[in-house]
């Protein structure tokens, strides 16, 4: 019933996306397509230390102590995020334990999107953060659980970066890159899921060569995605650009990250009924994911039972709210 629900919910955005970038049907690249029929050009440059502020704006928002944080971060120079010649993109935050600090590497390209990766990794810092006093033995947390705290942190930003669009371009803008993570969850994490798991299936056979693999990753993403990209719009090659299939010690590195932006967002939706409780419950959480089992750290801090799916359908909630809105925002500019 999960799944065909989420086919559902992510499909939904499809058919105003067809309008909005005048194609009859999607290919692969046109996933990550800014909609510039929208009237946002979502080309504005925006700075280093403005994209800064928002986030710490945002962080002390959720809570003092998340916004100190952030503040600390930045103070202590904990961030390097300068955008040269030759360094790669992307983001990697990494903890001292026995100093209590942690170190981002990232590099802004002055759009909102690098202003999101800060903001998720300094989710992982956070996670570090509160943990600093905690028997060396219980700073250390599963990975599905690392990547709740930071898919938790971009939520933070998110919401108030809505809150403040200034017009509904701006607005269908930032939801449909909110919109583009639930698809990069829920369909090209599970794609790559589905080929990792056929690519070892296929390898106690033999070598592998480079046409069955190319063959092994459209079957995956047409699976994943349910056919409905064109027909020339898949991306065989994609094995060879995504660097997890390349980290030989961690096989399978795509279940935690949509098993954290799913719980991330079940976790978030709890806020609204939580009569201001709800940062030092987050706090325990995270405190909690060093000694205990995900189910009972969720359990304990919320009264939320992952084993069954009331909780998973609140996360699809959160992503069908966020469709409807972007359908409003977009109106105009589809019909």
């Amino acid at each position: 019933m999960l799944t065909q629900r989420v086919l559902r919910v992510v499909f939904k955005r499809i058919n105003p996306r067809l309008q909005l970038l005048g194609v009859e049907r999607l290919a692969w690249y046109d996933l990550q397509a800014p909609l510039r029929a929208t009237g946002d050009s979502g080309g504005d440059r925006l700075s280093y230390q403005r994209a800064c502020e928002l986030i710490v704006e945002a962080f002390h928002e959720f809570s003092a102590e998340l916004g100190e944080f952030g503040e600390l971060a930045l103070k202590q120079s904990w961030i390097e995020a300068e955008n040269r010649s030759g360094k790669r993109q992307g983001g990697f935050c990494t903890g001292f334990p026995t100093k209590g600090e942690s170190r981002i590497f990232t590099t802004f390209t002055e759009t909102r999107d690098s202003m999101s990766t800060l903001a998720h990794e300094l989710g992982h810092a956070y996670h570090s953060y509160v943990l600093r006093d905690q028997p060396i033995y219980l700073q250390q947390y599963p990975m599905n659980l690392a990547e709740t705290a930071s898919t938790f942190a971009e939520a933070v930003l998110a919401d108030v970066m809505l809150r403040e669009a200034k017009s509904p371009a701006e607005e269908a803008a930032l939801l449909d890159g909110m919109l583009a993570d639930a698809v990069t969850f829920l369909m090209n994490i599970y794609c790559r899921f589905l080929f990792e798991d056929e690519f070892y299936r296929q390898r106690v056979k033999g070598e592998i060569p480079t046409e069955q693999l190319h063959e092994l990753m459209t079957a995956a993403q047409q699976r994943a995605y349910c056919d409905q990209l064109s027909a020339d719009g898949w991306y065989p090659q994609f094995w060879v650009s995504k660097l997890h299939f390349y980290i030989s010690e961690l096989p399978f590195y795509n279940f935690p990250y949509t098993f954290g932006y799913l719980l991330s967002l079940g976790v978030y939706s709890l806020a609204g009924s939580s009569q201001g409780s709800f940062p030092d419950e987050y706090r325990n959480l995270l405190v909690a994911t060093g000694r205990e089992r995900t189910e009972d750290a969720v359990r304990n801090a919320f009264g939320c039972d992952l084993t069954e799916p009331d909780f998973w359908e609140r996360s699809l909630d959160v992503i069908a709210g966020r469709i409807e809105r972007f359908l409003a925002a977009t109106e105009g500019a589809v019909s």
